[in-house]
C-alpha cells in the first residue's frame, strides 16, 4: 500500500495545498489499491480514466489558484443507489443492471461543485434492503478486516473501501442503520444526519420517510468535512428542511474538558443481553466510565417504545418500499421480460428482476397497505413512529447525547445469517429507532475485539445537533485503544461461505466488478460505571433489521441504452426463471399506497 493512503481526507487536503503530492498522484494510488484489493468485490463500477480526468482538472485549478475548497481533488466513493448523470445506477439489482442516470443527485451536484473526485460506484444490498450486503444481486462484498466476514449493510461497499484505505471518504444511505452498522463492522465513523438535512433528490427511494444520505470517514473531522459539502436545503426535495442550511460549519475539534464536565450522557444498556457480545458491552461501559471520570453525568435511560421499533419499522419501510418499487414494471425503465400480454410482462419482469429479499418486502408492504389492513397496521405504525419521535424530544430535555452500542456484535461470518431473515434483522436492533425519530446518530470506532474485529459505539443527539455530535465523536479517539485506523491487511477468505451464499441467493456466482482500465500498481476491559451498577433483566431485545434502499428517484429514464462497458464476466448459471403462481402475482402487483 502507498503510505499516503493512510492519510485522512483532511490530511490529504493539506498535502495537496502544500504541493507534497498532486491530485493525479493521489488518484493513481487509490486506483492501484483498488486493484490490490479486488478480492473485496466492493465496486460495482470503477472507471480509472474518468477518475484521472477529474484529478487532473483539480490540479489545473490548483495551479491557477482556483481551488474550490478542502474537498478539491479528494477521492470519494459513491453508493450505487445515488444518481450520477451518464453513469449506471444499478442499486445492485438485476432489474437496473443497465440503467443510466439521466441527472445528478443533489449530493453529486454538491460534490462536483466542491471539486471532489467521484471514485466509483459501491456495492449494496439490492435496493438497500439488507444488513450484510449479501442481498446484492451483482456481487458479494467482504469485510476489509477479515474477508470471511460481511462488511455490514446495506452500504457495505462504501464501508469496505474506506475501511480498506482505498479512499478516505464515501457516501452511503441509511434507512434503519445502513451507514452506522457497516461503519461499526469496518471500524469507521458513519453518520446518519438529522432527517431533512441532506437532500434525497437523486437517491433511489426505498422508504422515503426514513432514507437519509450520509458520510463514511476515518475521523470525526473528515465526517464534518463531507457533511459540510452535502448538507443544505433543496427545493426539489419536499422533505428537505430549511434549517439544514445552518448545519455546515467549520470543525472545531473535540469538546473541551470544560464542556465535558457539564455533559449529561444518556446511557442505554439492553435489559436482555442475550445475543450481545460481552466485548461490545464492555467497550460501551469503558466509554461511559471515561466520560464519567471527565466529569460528565451518566443518566441511565429506558425507552417505552424501542422494543417495538422493529415491527414499526418493518410495517412502514415495507409499505413505502412497495409503493416506491411499483415503478419498476418492465415498461418505463430497467429489465423488461417477454410476455404474451401486458400483465405477463409485469409479472415476469418483476419476478426475474427482483431478488428474494426485495420480493419479501414488497409482499409485506402490499399486505399492510391493503384496504382491509391499512388502519390496523400502517395507520397504527405511523402513530407509534410519532411516539418515538416525541420520546426522543423528551429524552433530550434531560440529556445531551445518548450512548449505546451500534450493533450487538462485531462482523459476522458470510453466510451465517443469510438463510434466517429474523436473525439478520437483529443486527440493526439498536439503530432503527433513530431513523423513526429522525434524530442524528453516529457510529464511532471503539477498538478491536479479541478476534481483531472493530467494535462500534453509537451516539445520538437532538434534532439538528449534527455538528456538536461530530465534535463529541472526536472525544472517543482520546479513549485508550479506541482509535484503530484503517484495515491494511485483512485475513484471507478461507471459507466457501461466500460462494455458497451467492449461489443460494441468486442461482449464479457474483459478476466481476467493473474496473475500467485500472492501472496496477484486545479485548477492551472496563468496570461498570458507578451510576450503572445494576443487574439488568427483562424483555428480550427486539429482533431488528436495517435497510436503506431506493428506486430510480424522481427522475425519468433517458431512454438510452447504457454505453458504459459491462462487467468482464459473470460466473455461474443465470438465475432460474420462475413462473409466478396466483399468490406471487398478487405479490408483484403495483402497490396502491401513495408514493412519498
Amino acid at each position: 500500500m502507498n503510505e499516503i493512503l493512510k492519510n485522512t481526507a483532511s490530511e490529504h487536503a493539506k498535502a495537496l495545498a502544500s504541493g507534497e503530492y498532486t491530485a493525479a498522484e493521489l488518484a493513481k494510488a487509490c486506483i492501484a489499491e483498488a486493484n490490490n484489493r479486488k478480492s473485496l468485490d466492493a465496486f460495482n463500477s470503477l472507471d480509472a480514466a474518468l477518475i484521472e480526468l477529474q484529478a487532473k482538472a483539480s490540479d489545473e485549478r490548483r495551479k491557477k489558484g482556483q481551488t474550490l475548497g478542502p474537498l478539491d481533488g479528494i477521492p470519494i466513493a459513491v453508493k450505487d443507489n445515488i444518481c450520477a448523470k451518464g453513469e449506471k445506477v444499478t442499486c445492485s439489482s438485476k432489474f437496473l443492471e443497465n440503467f443510466e442516470a439521466p441527472y445528478d443527485a443533489h449530493v453529486i451536484e454538491r460534490l462536483r461543485a466542491a471539486g471532489a473526485v467521484l471514485f466509483g460506484r459501491t456495492n449494496l444490498d439490492e435496493f438497500a434492503m439488507g444488513s450484510s450486503t449479501e442481498n446484492s444481486g451483482l456481487r458479494l462484498t467482504k469485510n476489509p478486516w477479515d474477508e470471511s466476514r460481511v462488511p455490514g449493510g446495506s452500504s457495505g461497499g462504501s464501508a469496505s473501501v474506506v475501511g480498506a484505505n482505498i479512499v478516505p471518504l464515501a457516501l452511503g444511505s441509511d434507512t434503519g442503520g445502513s451507514i452506522r452498522q457497516p461503519a461499526s463492522f469496518c471500524g469507521l465513523h458513519g453518520l446518519k444526519p438529522t432527517y431533512g438535512t441532506v437532500s434525497r433528490y437523486g437517491l433511489v427511494a426505498f422508504a422515503s420517510s426514513l432514507d437519509q444520505i450520509g458520510p463514511f470517514a476515518r475521523s470525526a473531522e473528515d465526517t464534518a468535512l463531507l457533511l459540510n459539502a452535502i448538507a443544505g436545503h433543496d427545493m426539489r426535495d419536499s422533505t428537505s428542511n430549511p434549517s439544514s442550511d445552518k448545519i455546515p460549519a467549520p470543525f472545531e475539534g473535540p469538546l473541551p474538558d470544560s464542556d465535558l464536565k457539564s455533559l449529561r450522557i444518556g446511557y442505554y444498556v439492553p435489559e436482555n443481553q442475550e445475543g450481545y457480545s460481552k466485548e461490545v458491552l464492555a467497550a460501551c461501559e469503558k466509554a461511559a466510565k471515561h466520560f464519567e471520570q471527565k466529569g460528565a453525568t451518566l443518566v441511565p435511560i429506558k425507552s417505552k417504545f424501542w422494543d417495538y421499533s422493529i415491527p414499526i419499522y418493518y410495517i412502514l419501510a415495507t409499505a413505502e418500499a412497495s409503493s416506491n418499487l411499483s415503478r419498476f414494471d418492465g415498461i418505463r425503465y430497467g429489465k423488461r421480460a417477454k410476455g404474451e400480454d401486458l400483465k405477463e410482462v409485469y409479472i415476469r419482469s418483476r419476478t426475474e428482476g427482483f431478488g428474494p429479499e426485495v420480493k419479501r418486502r414488497i409482499l409485506l408492504g402490499t399486505f399492510v397497505l391493503s384496504a382491509g389492513y391499512f388502519d390496523a397496521y400502517y395507520g397504527k405504525a405511523q402513530k407509534a413512529k410519532a411516539l418515538i419521535h416525541n420520546e426522543y424530544v423528551s429524552f433530550f430535555k434531560n440529556v445531551d447525547f445518548i450512548l449505546q452500542p451500534t450493533s450487538p456484535t462485531t462482523a459476522f461470518k458470510i453466510g451465517e445469517k443469510a438463510k434466517n431473515p429474523i436473525a439478520m434483522y437483529q443486527s440493526d436492533v439498536l439503530t432503527i429507532a433513530a431513523n423513526l425519530g429522525g434524530v442524528p446518530s453516529m457510529s464511532v470506532p471503539a477498538g478491536l475485539d479479541s478476534l481483531g474485529l472493530p467494535i462500534g459505539l453509537q451516539i445520538t443527539g437532538p434534532h439538528f445537533s449534527d455538528q456538536r455530535l461530530i465534535r463529541y465523536a472526536a472525544n472517543f479517539a482520546e479513549i485508550p485503544g479506541f482509535a484503530i485506523g484503517g484495515a491494511v491487511a485483512a485475513k484471507p477468505n478461507g471459507s466457501k461461505a461466500a460462494a455458497i451464499t451467492q449461489t443460494a441467493r441468486n442461482g449464479a456466482g457474483s459478476s466481476a466488478p467493473v474496473i475500467l482500465q485500472a492501472k496496477s500498481a484486545s479485548k477492551p476491559a472496563a468496570s461498570r460505571p458507578a451510576a450503572l451498577k445494576k443487574a439488568t433483566s427483562g424483555k428480550p431485545a427486539p429482533t431488528a433489521k436495517r435497510a436503506s434502499g431506493k428506486s430510480p428517484t424522481r427522475g425519468k429514464s433517458s431512454g438510452k441504452k447504457l454505453t458504459v462497458r459491462k462487467a468482464v464476466s459473470k460466473a455461474g448459471k443465470p438465475a432460474k426463471k420462475v413462473s409466478a403462481p396466483a399468490a406471487k402475482k398478487r405479490t408483484t402487483k403495483k402497490a396502491t399506497g401513495k408514493k412519498k
